[in-house]
């Protein structure tokens, strides 16, 4: 069960940076929108490569709750560490380690960034982000989501998705070793072509986690 959760946790453990997305998007970023109105090309999947998107699938779905420390790498180099728990469906909390003024916590249908410093909060519908998917009931990567790019060599699996209705969103891309499952590695380009990569350790699949933890920072009012 171990390998299962190592594939799951980091994929929600960057969604900080979709939520930058959002800064981009209120200042009204060409960049995004230009993206968004790119047309998707699904990638020419054989039978064997969707049976491995399959595994993939029921891996996640299998996921229901954990903790993990993280290690996080942005588009400047920049090394981040932090702490995130996941209780599906629909709940997430991303802590980053000091001096880092960073958090994140999905829930109720939102995800809230939360900068401390800069006294910022930023708030994104779920279904915006890669959150949206992997939080669900039923984790679908196929039902509104778009597989773009596939590679299944050298021990290792890759897969890279997007949302079919917001590919301006942002990409996924998720590489594990094939057997067992595990995630080797995880990363996540924005509206603006910016790439952070995540790996994790110390995972604890099944953890007991406080509902407390999901409670959504102070959200600006409209």
């Amino acid at each position: 069960m171990k390998t299962i959760f190592r594939a799951v946790a980091p994929l929600c453990a960057s969604l900080a940076l979709f939520a930058g997305v959002a800064h981009a998007q209120d200042a009204g970023g060409a960049e995004g929108q230009g993206l968004a109105a790119s047309a998707v090309v699904p990638a020419r999947l054989s039978t064997s490569d969707r049976a491995w998107v399959a595994k993939i699938e029921q891996a996640l779905n299998r996921s229901l709750t954990f903790e993990a420390h993280i290690q996080q790498i942005d588009a400047e180099g920049k090394r981040t560490t932090g702490t995130v728990w996941m209780k599906r469906p629909g709940q997430m909390r991303l802590a980053y380690d000091p001096p880092s003024p960073l958090l994140l916590v999905a829930s109720q249908g939102k995800v809230v960034f939360r900068d401390n410093q800069l006294d910022q909060t930023s708030v994104i519908p779920m279904d915006r982000t890669p959150l949206g998917l992997l939080l669900a009931q039923h984790v679908s990567l196929s039902d509104g989501v778009v597989v773009t790019a596939f590679r299944h060599e050298g021990g290792l699996v890759a897969v890279k998705l997007v949302r079919a209705a917001q590919p301006g969103d942002g990409s996924l891309t998720l590489v594990f070793y094939e057997n067992p499952l595990a995630l080797r590695s995880w990363s996540v380009v924005d509206a603006q072509g910016r790439e952070t990569r995540v790996t994790l350790s110390d995972v604890h699949p099944g953890a007991d986690i406080p509902a407390s933890l999901f409670d959504l920072p102070a959200q600006p009012e409209d």
